[in-house]
């Protein structure tokens, strides 16, 4: 299988088990991506060659387990999404899902673009926008962001996004639950709601995907805190 830009790797073809369970009669798609990413991905500099090898588990599947903490239906905003992670494996195992990709660069931005149209995915569209100059504001139920910036200047740059008791999605490392408790003055002020630390894709990924999951507040809603840890719930 070739999108453009490349060329199909072994180490791409090699699909975990665990894919099929993710992906379902859509791991066609997920395949078609990972050549994507190891093509045309590598080729532009999204991605580093060294990535090839765990493209799988590392990107692909580490982000679309996010799908377990996002209701049906739902409007998302992928912020900074810069190579589609993780708002295109999200939308290719929930196509229940309307996935904006907002992305500021051009390079990246045009490879979005090619990829959503080789990809054929109705439900996703790609923005060329900084989150701040996104218009309208709330207007999602969701924003998902991955390796974009600290937590208290993504915060600011995304809560505007969010309706009213909508979330954000925040895919971290170990050190998660450190920068929420660091960030927790910061949160209250831009008026969060809440704010924990979720995991997801037990049994799928390892280590699990870390993810700060802050709920925007709404008039008259005080901040709560909330930065407990727990397993999701498979």
């Amino acid at each position: 299988m070739k999108l453009s830009g490349g060329r199909v790797l072994d180490d791409v073809l090699a699909v975990p088990d665990s894919a099929s369970a993710v992906f379902g009669d859509r791991l066609e798609l997920a395949v078609a991506y990972a050549a994507q990413l190891a093509g045309a991905g590598i080729e532009r500099g999204l991605l580093g060659p060294r990535e090839v090898p765990r493209i799988w588990d590392r990107h692909i599947l580490n982000s679309a387990v996010v799908a377990e903490l996002v209701d049906e239906g739902r409007v998302v905003a992928d912020v900074g999404s810069g190579a589609g992670l993780p708002g295109i494996p999200l939308a290719i195992a929930r196509p229940d899902l309307e996935v904006v990709l907002i992305e500021p660069l051009l390079r990246r931005s045009e490879f979005l673009t090619e990829t959503v149209a080789a990809l054929g995915l109705d439900g996703v569209s790609v923005l060329r926008s900084r989150s701040e100059d996104v218009r309208p504001r709330a207007r999602f139920d969701v924003v998902t962001a991955r390796a974009v910036a600290p937590m208290d200047r993504l915060a600011g740059w995304t809560l505007p996004l969010l309706r009213p008791g909508g979330v954000l999605l925040a895919l971290k490392g170990r050190s998660v639950s450190e920068e929420l408790a660091d960030s927790a003055a910061s949160l209250a002020r831009m008026g969060a709601a809440s704010w924990r630390v979720e995991e997801a894709g037990a049994g799928v990924v390892d280590p699990v995907t870390r993810v700060a999951v802050v709920v925007a507040g709404s008039s008259g809603t005080g901040p709560k805190k909330d930065v407990r840890q727990r397993r999701t719930k498979r």
